[in-house]
């Protein structure tokens, strides 16, 4: 048995305890994909970040849910660079590159008095009809047909992790949702391994313009992510797909995690360009303990 240390970090927050939790592992080139996968799933969290080396940006990022890795993960990239960062392991660089699955993406910092905030690149979005049964997609999570907005599309969205779009009325139903997640690959027939976005534009604080949950997929390990980044992403090409076609260009903050008490912010922004998008989401972290695991020999 060797002990590990993990560096806990919230993400999406300046408060401990507050965001969205990510486990951090530094110096990672040693680990196997076995264990990496093996911390993951010891340490808990909806995703684990290992930092490795790499030939073709300034570090390597791997991301592990408890049950698989996956391309990309938002709030995990805010807060293995916000500890890169602030241990001094990226020296005095404002502008570094990353590789992930997705392929290699540019990360600015930018400091706003005494916070470090990441802007992170995301991959180009991708987006998919949902032709399933609507009715039985939201009595998923506990809500009814009339409770969804049908003004714009339930999709599937990627900027480099598949989430379905749900677009709902009312800020009052984000309460009632109970995910039973054993019935979404069922329900996803497009892709069975995508997790569930629902949304709104009824918000809590003035200056955010969405509210969302985030319910994982069941093949993760986990049941909810209190505060998303790479949906938030998609969320902002959503925007400009459906909601406003007429504009090339938005920035907003998306609020999300109040119903499960790890309130978090993630700030969008999405410029078309032809048949592109730049699309970018930006926040902070915090550090908040050690963790040890035991890793079995």
């Amino acid at each position: 048995m060797s002990n590990i240390t993990v560096y806990h970090y919230d993400a999406f927050s300046t408060v401990p305890g507050q965001g969205n939790p990510a486990g951090v592992v530094f110096d990672a080139d040693h680990f196997s994909e076995t264990e990496m996968q093996q911390i993951a799933f010891k340490v808990g969290f909806n995703e684990t970040v290992f930092v490795l080396n790499s030939e073709v940006a300034d570090v390597r990022l791997r991301y592990f849910t408890p049950g698989h890795e996956i391309n990309l993960c938002g709030h995990a990239t805010m807060a293995s660079l916000y500890g890169l960062k602030t241990r001094g392991m990226l020296s005095d660089k404002e502008l570094i590159t990353i590789e992930t699955n997705v392929g290699t993406l540019p990360i600015r910092f930018e400091r706003n008095a005494d916070t470090i905030y990441m802007e992170m690149k995301q991959d180009q979005p991708q987006f998919i009809p949902f032709q399933g049964d609507i009715e039985k997609l939201v009595s998923a999570i506990n809500l009814t047909l009339d409770e969804v907005d049908h003004s714009t599309p339930i999709v599937y969205g990627s900027t480099g992790t598949w989430t379905v779009l749900i677009p709902i009325r009312d800020l009052n139903s984000f309460m009632k949702m109970k995910p039973d997640s054993s019935l979404f690959p069922g329900i996803l027939i497009e892709n069975p391994k995508a997790s569930l976005h629902p949304f709104c534009f009824e918000t809590r604080d003035s200056d955010a313009m969405m509210h969302a949950r985030h319910f994982s997929s069941p093949y993760s390990g986990t049941t909810e992510d209190p505060v998303t980044g790479t949906a938030s992403g998609v969320m902002g090409a959503y925007y400009l797909t459906y909601v406003k076609p007429e504009i090339d260009e938005v920035q907003f903050v998306i609020e999300q995690g109040h119903e499960i008490g790890r309130d978090g912010k993630v700030q969008v922004s999405v410029i078309r360009d032809g048949e592109d998008m730049d699309v970018r989401m930006k926040g902070t972290a915090v550090f908040v303990r050690e963790l040890n695991v035991e890793l079995d020999s």
